[in-house]
């Protein structure tokens, strides 16, 4: 069984490693109140942190119950004000209605709609020539992906809802090779380009609630868009879907179904398509910011208000007990933490430490590529969404300190962020491992792939285009 953030739960009666975890923090953990030189409350905090992130790297329970313990302990050792800051947080709201939002667009039918749209835009020529018909399904399936981005905010939602439609699709290959491709593409497009777009990445959600309330800034859902979703959007779903082409056509042009009837696809019902309305009426809202000034959660909050409303809504008042929202615990304990470390001058010494070895007199180049590597080394030893509670708030200091446009650093952090190499390393990547269609090496290597061109080729263009603005 696979919970809310993607972990599978551990069978009682055998040892699991990932317990060893526990005694890890806990001696990590007190091994920072005993001997870390600095004060008491900052190594209370500290202590707190780092048991929380093993628990997160380990997993030897959900990532929400970790969020519990740690909310618990901040609370105990500080103030119950600081302990729940998080749910007073506009992106944790965000995130609760885009998992509503997307209990509504699994029951409302659109998996149909995708599914007939799939089928009736192939040409009738590639029904015996799977390569061609590969091909076809791949561009309109991440093109299908890279609308969600926009549409559906978090990407672990829109995995949820994307994998059952993609393995189903998949099965008109008699292939493996074609079926992992068109599983694994278009969840990349969607996952991965969620960068470019504010409400497309839980880490965007994440990164921008911190800065609102670190440094009082705020980037609105069409800024964000028109800085990174060009490169990051767009280029990175042309880049995984080529990827995707490369690595998973089929070998046998008749490895196909000729059997398939793409009239026997799913009738769609008239629920999916105000569902697609509804959506649509979301974006507008987002991408409006400018003239009304609302925070992106209320343009989520109008399409769940429709979704779920009485006679006009698509699904009743019970699917609201259909949705997992135990995430919410997390992101909780990410935002205390963040609140914590930035009250108990953490964040500041942290700093300083990353100013003594920042190279002094520098381009806005070399200062935002010193970032990504600061970022990327930190999602090797913890989930990318922990590393975005501790190394946001540094970064507002550090920015302020040097003399650094806000605006790149934040959206280069989000960059890194989004660039991961194994599983563990994002929530995300273990849900996709979770649906049970491809093993960890053909994830890790789809993964590294796409990591690597964005770091190589996309992750350039989008530093040299920040460079030539600011």
């Amino acid at each position: 069984m696979t919970g809310a953030t993607g972990r599978s739960d551990h069978r009682l009666g055998k040892f699991d490693p990932a317990w060893l975890s526990l005694p890890f923090g806990v001696t990590v953990a007190s091994g920072v109140l005993l001997y870390a030189p600095i004060d008491t409350d900052m190594a209370r905090m500290l202590a707190i942190t780092v048991f929380c992130i093993s628990l997160w790297i380990g997993t030897p329970v959900d990532p929400w119950f970790t969020g519990l313990i740690g909310i618990g302990l901040i609370g105990t050792v500080f103030t119950s004000e600081l302990a729940l800051v998080g749910f007073r947080s506009p992106a944790t709201w965000l995130v609760v209605l885009g998992i509503l939002l997307g209990e509504a667009t699994r029951q409302s039918g659109l998996a149909a709609v995708i599914e007939r749209l799939s089928f009736n835009i192939l040409p009738s020529e590639t029904g015996s020539d799977a390569t061609v018909a590969y091909r076809y399904l791949l561009i309109v399936l991440s093109a299908v992906a890279l609308g969600f981005v926009v549409l559906i905010p978090s990407s672990l939602v829109r995995v949820l809802i994307l994998g059952p439609i993609l393995i189903s699709i998949g099965e008109v290959f008699t292939e493996r090779r074609p079926r992992i491709g068109l599983f694994l593409g278009p969840l990349f497009v969607t996952y991965y380009a969620g960068t470019g777009i504010l409400t497309g990445s839980l880490a965007n959600i994440i990164i921008m609630g911190l800065v609102e309330t670190n440094a009082d800034v705020s980037v609105g859902w069409v800024e964000w868009a028109m800085w990174l979703g060009p490169v990051m959007s767009i280029g990175r779903a042309v880049v995984v879907t080529g990827i995707a082409y490369i690595l998973y056509r089929p070998r046998d042009p008749g490895a196909i179904d000729a059997a398939v009837d793409t009239d026997s696809s799913p009738e769609a019902p008239a629920t999916a398509y105000r569902m697609i309305a509804f959506l649509f009426l979301g974006v507008a809202i987002w991408a409006t910011d400018t003239i009304h000034g609302l925070h992106p959660l209320y343009g989520a909050l109008a399409v769940t208000l429709l979704a779920f409303a009485p006679q006009i809504g698509v699904v009743g008042s019970d699917a609201v007990g259909n949705a997992d929202v135990s995430i919410v615990f997390f992101l909780g304990a990410i935002f205390a933490i963040a609140e914590g470390l930035q009250q108990t001058a953490f964040t500041n010494l942290a700093a300083e430490v990353i100013l003594s070895n920042f190279p002094q007199n520098e381009s806005l180049v070399v200062a935002l590529l010193f970032l990504v590597v600061a970022a990327l080394a930190l999602t090797f030893i913890m989930e990318g969404l922990a590393v975005a509670s501790v190394l946001t708030p540094v970064l507002v200091s550090f920015s302020e300190s040097v003399g650094l446009p806000l605006t790149p650093v934040i959206m280069t952090e989000a960059i890194a962020l989004n660039t991961y190499f194994f599983p563990y390393q994002s929530a995300v990547l273990v849900a996709i491992l979770g649906l049970d269609v491809v093993d960890s090496i053909e994830l890790i290597r789809m993964t590294a792939l796409c990591s690597l061109v964005t770091l190589l080729v996309l992750l350039p263009i989008q530093i040299l285009i920040f460079a030539a603005a600011f």
